[in-house]
């Protein structure tokens, strides 16, 4: 069984405390699943990869929300070796940057590990039935937009808006290894292998977008 959640999979059900003071679960919330899909992401205050692909992922929000795409984030990193990304200040740093995802935090780490989190950022995108049809990257850079080459999500949502197969289902994910509470602070599972060669296989994905 590999470690991150394999494509064809039905999202694992939570109950965590969100950004407006409910508890959300995935099944049956409105504020969770969107009528056309569900863009998951798990995510945190210090990374230098989240940080540079805020504003590509505010620019997201705004494009696929009206487009029944819902997009929340979950904050999972253990936050005594890094107490910059506790959820109090993950929601101090929601309103300095107007973000206007819900947030989620999964201080236990339980959904981080269902999904097989394995970075920030790291995407899971659902399809309207609740089905991963997409994990990884958003794209090849996410400390900088000027080194973009390809738009793996972008092309993973508009092909599940077309209804066509997923060009490329999975992508590894780029940023900082999640923080496990019972892990060294650089541990990542053992198949957390880099996914690039992929391109070989799908050279006509890196042109896409």
């Amino acid at each position: 069984m590999p470690f991150t959640l394999p494509t064809g999979s039905k999202a694992p059900d939570f109950e965590l405390p969100g950004s407006d003071g409910k508890n959300h679960s995935f099944r049956g919330d409105i504020s969770i699943q969107g009528k056309n899909g569900t863009l998951i992401f798990f995510t945190c205050n210090h990374c230098p990869y989240v940080v540079g692909s805020e504003a590509r992922m505010k620019e997201l929000y705004d494009r696929i929300t009206p487009m029944g795409i819902s997009m929340v984030a979950i904050h999972s990193n253990e936050t005594a070796g890094h107490p910059t990304d506790t959820f109090p200040l993950a929601l101090v740093r929601m309103k300095e940057m107007g973000f206007k995802w819900l947030s989620l935090n999964d201080e236990a780490q339980f959904v981080a590990r269902a999904y097989g989190a394995q970075r920030t950022p790291h995407y899971f995108l659902f399809n309207a039935e609740g089905v991963l049809v997409y994990s990884g990257r958003m794209d090849n850079s996410p400390r900088d937009v000027t080194k973009v080459e390809t738009y793996e999500l972008q092309d993973a949502i508009e092909d599940l808006l077309a209804n066509r197969s997923i060009r490329l289902p999975q992508t590894d994910a780029i940023g900082c290894n999640v923080k496990w509470w019972d892990m060294d602070a650089h541990w990542m599972p053992g198949d957390a292998c880099d996914l690039d060669y992929l391109y070989t296989k799908f050279p006509q994905v890196k042109s896409a977008g």
